[in-house]
């Protein structure tokens, strides 16, 4: 049974910084992409930031380009969310996602296995 579990958010001044974790189980992680979305209250969710398996390669969003990163660690089976220079728009629960299926990237939201969810509020 494939499980994410987020960890890391909470309340930040504007300019801070947060690291959001997410651990995987129940297959082989490294096979798999990894990715990050938000949903700030009353919108859709959207796409944050993705790690391919293997070599890892990454994409950002461009509403965090610059500020956002995203790493992991195969030995830990966990990916990480670096968030700096935090805005008040960035105030959104933060879901942790993965693909269903092994080496495919984070295209979509569709076909994801999804975490639970960790709240990130940052203050003005």
């Amino acid at each position: 049974q494939v499980q994410l579990v987020e960890s890391g958010g909470g309340l930040v001044q504007a300019g801070g910084s947060l690291r959001l974790s997410c651990v995987a189980s129940g297959r082989t992680f490294r096979n798999f992409a990894m990715g990050w979305f938000r949903q700030a209250p009353g919108k859709e969710r959207e796409f944050v930031a993705r790690i391919d398996w293997s070599h890892g390669i990454t994409k950002i969003a461009d509403s965090v380009k610059g500020r956002f990163s995203i790493a992991r660690d195969n030995a830990k089976n966990t990916v990480y969310l670096q968030m700096n220079s935090l805005k008040p728009e960035d105030t959104a629960v933060y879901y942790c996602a993965s693909p269903a299926r092994p080496y495919r990237t984070v295209a979509t939201q569709d076909s994801l296995y999804w975490g639970q969810g960790t709240q990130v509020a940052v203050s003005s």
